[in-house]
């Protein structure tokens, strides 16, 4: 039997129109500038409004469109924002959806990762989320079909994370997309600062240097800098800018980075 989860902040964070959300999406790819590099093995990647982090998601996500064809897995994970717990909330869901479609749940590889004791199926905390959501319809339109693995991270050390993500970890086949936006409500100057300081952290594979007010995904982020480490990755920052620069005011902005690692 198929269940859907259906799309929770369409007409919110990004239009629930499918013409104008691709269009949208399109328009903001089509402004990143994609050199010949390599395509990323993960991704970390702002949630907030389109308006305001759209083109920031969109220069890691073209990244990703020259592997359209290989790439047919993407294990996405994102902070709660709604519902504490912890560990990881996977689902019992078949199906993801947005606009522009539906998106199919691995659902294999969440029966094999609920072995692992800090998984378990939580659909309140996926019900209303947005940091998993916001990233669909970029992977919709740079990716040819692909299945999803949806995870929200609750409260989760670096060495609760690593695991999971070692085994979800595949090859050329797979892409892991981390969701975070970094520091909230700061003014102008302070959130530059400490967002510089945020991507010098995640350059240099710093987990320890990553604290809660810098940024709302840091447990996911900070589980993916430690397997980095292990594997000897390198991390690269693509853009960082925050509301202030895009569609909001500079006297309370959120940041918002853009990041790849190989």
């Amino acid at each position: 039997m198929s269940t859907v989860r259906t799309p929770a902040v369409a007409g919110m964070f990004y239009p629930d129109d499918a013409n104008e959300l691709r269009t949208m999406v399109r328009n903001f790819l089509n402004e990143s500038k994609v050199s010949n590099e390599p395509i990323p093995k993960a991704i970390i990647a702002p949630h907030a409004g389109y308006i305001y982090s759209g083109p920031i998601a969109a220069s890691v996500y073209a990244r990703l469109a020259p592997a359209h064809d290989t790439i047919n897995r993407v294990v996405l994970l994102g902070p709660s924002h709604r519902v504490p717990f912890t560990g990881f909330a996977a689902t019992g869901m078949t199906h993801f959806a947005t606009p522009l479609g539906t998106i199919q749940v691995d659902r294999q590889a969440i029966d094999e990762i609920t072995s692992f004791s800090q998984v378990s199926v939580l659909e309140q905390a996926h019900a209303s989320e947005h940091s998993l959501e916001v990233q669909l319809p970029f992977l919709q339109e740079v990716l040819d079909d692909f299945s999803l693995i949806p995870l929200v991270v609750g409260e989760a050390s670096p060495e609760q994370i690593e695991p999971v993500l070692e085994k979800l970890w595949g090859g050329l086949e797979t892409v892991i997309v981390i969701s975070s936006d970094l520091s909230h409500y700061h003014d102008y100057e302070t959130a530059r600062k400490m967002d510089q300081l945020t991507s010098q952290a995640i350059e240099n594979l710093s987990p320890e240097a990553i604290h809660h007010e810098q940024a709302c995904g840091r447990n996911p982020v900070n589980g993916l800098l430690q397997i980095a480490r292990r594997k000897k990755m390198h991390a690269k920052t693509i853009d960082l800018r925050n509301s202030g620069d895009t569609a909001g005011p500079r006297n309370q902005v959120v940041g918002y980075g853009a990041y790849v690692f190989n």
